[in-house]
């Protein structure tokens, strides 16, 4: 990811405990995963808030065709594959 420099006051005692934390050569990483973890929060909380509905039907057509009920039956009858051959590669000595 390429970098820009940009000018941010910060109170004299928050630079110094982030120093503390990491050390003055780390203080641009720090200040940058905090700044990114805290963008990536308050996005996730818009998202959340929005009244725009997320699931829409058009983008579900094989819970169209036979409903949820339906579509969650086929799944539990379908035959799952997912542990065969557990039993072969488990060592029992």
């Amino acid at each position: 990811m390429a970098t820009q420099r940009a000018h941010v006051a910060l109170p004299a005692e928050l630079i110094e405990e982030i120093d503390a934390l990491v050390g003055p050569r780390q203080r641009s990483a720090f200040i940058a995963e905090v700044a990114a973890a805290e963008v990536k929060k308050r996005r996730l909380l818009e998202f959340l808030r929005s009244a725009e509905p997320v699931w829409k039907d058009e983008d579900h057509p094989e819970l169209a065709e036979m409903g949820t009920a339906g579509w969650v039956e086929s799944l539990r009858n379908e035959k799952s594959t997912r542990l065969e051959g557990r039993d072969e590669n488990l060592d029992l000595q």
